[in-house]
């Protein structure tokens, strides 16, 4: 079946084009017009608004009352559909800091059904944690923390069957190098977070191949004019890519902005950090094994610390146009490409191409979600 997209503008990779006609081939992408070619072709028209590729949530905990750490993929299935109300089409289930038999079971629930997922396409499995240190615990527990150990995270990955495409550490523990230079060389990405770690510490992690931040300036030693540490390495170090939540409450605007102009956008993610209470009332809840208050737009600890966020991830891209920070090309690609490209996923989902799943947004030129599509069939709409 061959459709027409007709819209304002088209979101593609390194350019923005349009008014024209996006092609649609038995649930694929096919090529861009900017006139009609075919008379009679069948035309969906959306007039002035725009079309983006669908967005990718590389690091997401929770949705709609369900969390990946229940081990109930029921509840994943739900989060899969959910998230195309945010503009997600493709996601990472994201796992907590828990005991190592825990984390084998959720592992092996949702290798064995991923493919079930009916919404959002779950491109993976990330692992964040458990080799984490207390300084910069956030909501991990660190009764679970330990030194990197190949033999269990080949553990974890044959019960996942091999879907653990991003797993996070601490670059202080003990054999962090050694870790990171042979996972990686299986194919999977190292991210670096939750951690005190010196610059001269963070640096030997990334020559082994650590190649992402995780949610840059959270969760992390701070720069100093004497020892730059974690953000200053984050900031600085060669071919990397930082994480960052555009809540308004994790990090000021103008601290993205810095980074941002620092790192550079092509490599800045957005990504959500939500838990279980995104999409849910204020209240009483819970991420991994500790009570969250759900309140003015955050979720903090008993302690009033932040305990992951409640954003979505249309969200974050309107936020950074309406903050003056991105513009709205850009915004699209730190929360579709750059997240694809930096978890190794790039094959699979992040930009419009002939040939691709027809995976996509319209957007309102205020940044407005206005519908989703899977496979080129609207699964979402405002």
């Amino acid at each position: 079946m061959r459709t027409f997209v007709k819209a304002a503008k088209f979101f593609m990779r390194n350019s923005v084009k349009g008014p024209g006609y996006l092609e649609l081939v038995d649930g694929k992408f096919g090529s861009y017009f900017k006139e009609l070619p075919e008379k009679d072709a069948e035309v969906v028209d959306y007039g002035g608004q725009w079309i983006a590729p669908g967005l990718v949530d590389t690091h997401i905990h929770g949705y709609k009352n369900h969390d990946v750490m229940d081990n109930d993929f029921e509840g994943i299935k739900v989060m899969s559909d959910a998230l195309l109300s945010c503009g997600v089409t493709s996601f990472l289930p994201t796992t907590l800091t828990s005991s190592r038999e825990r984390l084998k079971d959720v592992a092996q629930t949702i290798g064995d059904h991923y493919q079930e997922a009916q919404g959002a396409k779950i491109q993976g499995i990330y692992f964040e944690g458990p080799f984490f240190t207390e300084e910069h615990k956030g909501a991990q527990n660190p009764s679970y923390f330990s030194d990197p150990s190949i033999e269990v995270f080949h553990e974890w990955q044959e019960a996942a069957g091999g879907l653990i495409k991003k797993i996070a550490l601490a670059p202080e523990r003990k054999g962090a190098a050694e870790f990171v230079k042979q996972v990686t060389s299986e194919g999977v990405v190292v991210s670096l977070g939750h951690s005190d770690a010196t610059l001269e510490q963070a640096s030997a992690v990334v020559d082994a191949g650590a190649s992402v931040f995780v949610h840059v300036y959270n969760g992390m030693r701070a720069l100093n004019h004497r020892e730059p540490a974690m953000v200053g390495a984050a900031m600085t170090l060669k071919n990397v890519f930082g994480e960052l939540i555009c809540d308004g409450h994790h990090v000021h605007p103008t601290a993205a902005e810095a980074y941002m102009d620092v790192r550079g956008r092509d490599h800045v993610a957005l990504i959500t950090d939500c838990m279980m209470a995104g999409g849910m009332p204020d209240g009483d809840y819970i991420l991994g094994e500790f009570p969250v208050v759900v309140a003015n737009g955050t979720a903090r600890l008993k302690e009033g610390n932040l305990a992951g966020s409640i954003l979505k991830l249309k969200e974050a891209i309107k936020n950074v146009v309406d903050w003056g920070i991105a513009t709205p090309q850009e915004a699209i690609m730190m929360a579709s490409e750059v997240p694809a490209v930096s978890c190794k996923i790039d094959d699979k989902c992040g930009f419009i191409a002939p040939g691709r799943a027809a995976d996509f947004i319209v957007l309102d030129p205020d940044m407005e979600l206005a519908a989703t599509y899977l496979d080129g069939v609207k699964r979402f709409e405002k």
